[in-house]
Order: structure tokens, then sequence, then C-alpha cells
């Protein structure tokens, strides 16, 4: 019996592009997309930011820091966050899901602005009854200790939570732990896979 879904929330609740993240970003201090590419992504400094080590003022600080040049703070945060795009075929799901008693809790990488934008700018976040994000739990998956953070999450056994991911590597990792999980393609193969369960949503 399955009491909880864990959801991802990139590219499963709402698209998005770091390519766009990068662009925009870079408009606001003259660089271009590819090096914004390399101080934020492969430098690690966006993952700091998704695993806690750094706050919304310290990866601003430290931004600025990177680029040599002072940006404003408000301007920097919608640059790096509007970056979203809300996959409106899952809300029934959501809903369906909330509806029949089940527990929805998030399982995400992410920072706290991309957390709070779409909080502000969609409805989708509201649905759930708890959070395991990466930069509250202070790690990012595929590593257990995020897992772990959201077993505390679930209130069930971890075989009676499912999961669903985008990347094969995280669900990979979930079922380690006996949670239930599938890769996320679709919202039709999702319905797909919870019927296969004998969960019509």
């Amino acid at each position: 019996m399955i009491r909880t879904f864990l959801f991802d929330m990139g590219n499963v609740l709402a698209f998005f592009s770091h390519d766009k993240m990068c662009e925009q970003m870079g408009h606001l201090c003259g660089r271009s997309p590819s090096e914004i590419q390399t101080l934020l992504i492969e430098s690690g400094m966006q993952w700091e930011y998704e695993r806690g080590n750094l706050t919304p003022a310290q990866f601003h600080q430290r931004f600025e820091q990177a680029v040599d040049q002072s940006i404003d703070y408000e301007a920097l945060v919608v640059a790096g966050s509007d970056i979203f795009d809300l996959n409106t075929s899952i809300l029934p799901v959501l809903d369906s899901l909330k509806a029949s008693g089940y527990r929805l809790v998030l399982l995400s990488n992410t920072c706290v602005s991309h957390f709070e934008f779409i909080w502000n700018q969609y409805d989708v976040l509201q649905r759930f009854d708890d959070y395991a994000t990466s930069y509250a739990a202070g790690a990012i998956k595929p590593e257990p200790e995020i897992f772990r953070y959201a077993l505390e999450k679930i209130q069930c056994a971890p075989e009676e939570a499912f999961y669903t991911d985008d990347i094969p590597e995280y669900i990979c990792e979930a079922r380690k732990l006996k949670i239930q999980a599938e890769v996320f393609t679709d919202t039709a193969s999702l319905m797909g896979q919870l019927a296969s369960r004998g969960i019509q949503v």
C-alpha cells in the first residue's frame, strides 16, 4: 500500500532552463551565457547554494565578487529564478491524490530563491504536506543524506512511499532504500505507473 508520494520539482512539477538562467544573469553584468555557466555551474557555486552552504545574501555577494561589479539584489534573484514553466498537466494528479488522502512531499534539489519563486508564482507547492529540499537537508541528490531527510518526512515505511523524478540515478538511489520509484517522463506515463499499482487519478 502506498501512503505517501514524493515528487521532484524541476522538470516534474515545473520545467526549467539553466541556459535561460545563465543568459538572464549574464545580461545583468555584461557577461556571455557561457561565462555565467562557468562561474555558476562549473565552479559549483550553484550547487553550494542548493546545498544550503550559501544564504541568498551570500550567493549575491559571491556573484558580485565573481563578476567584479555591483548587481542589484532583487534583479539577480529574478534573473536567476524566472526560469520555470509550470507543468499544468500534473496539477489534476496532485489534486486527485490529495483528495484520496495521500500525503504529498516534495523531494528536490533547489535553492531558497527557486523555491520561493515557484511558491509565489504558482500554486503547486501549496498542495504539499511537507518539503525535503536540498538546502534544508544540507545535501543534494543523489547523496544519501537528502534521502534520509526525506524518509523523516514521509510518515510511513519506505516501501509505502512512491517517488518520481526525471533523473534515473536518483530513482536508483531511492530504490536502494526500498522506496517505490519510477522515472518521470511525462504526466501520462506517471498516470500509467500509478494505475499499475491500482491507483487511478
